[in-house]
């Protein structure tokens, strides 16, 4: 599998979901959003820092085309 980085409009967006994100959390109460809320805004800002996005890279593995071979 080959490492893609995303280009800066998709690291633009992954960064200004997360931050809406963060901002929606905090404003309903750290203490009172379940956990599982953290996953996608901490996944988004990860992804838009880095430039590596997990779900890109498991999209494209699971999708992925098929090499046919010509007899």
């Amino acid at each position: 599998m080959t490492l893609q980085k995303i280009g800066a409009p998709l690291r633009a967006f992954f960064i200004v979901s997360s931050t809406v994100s963060w901002i929606g959390l905090w404003l309903t109460g750290f203490n009172i959003a379940h956990w599982f809320l953290y996953i996608a805004p901490t996944a988004f800002l990860i992804a838009g820092i880095t430039g590596i996005c997990p779900g890109m890279m498991l999209s494209n593995k699971l999708f992925e085309k098929k090499e046919t071979t010509q007899t």
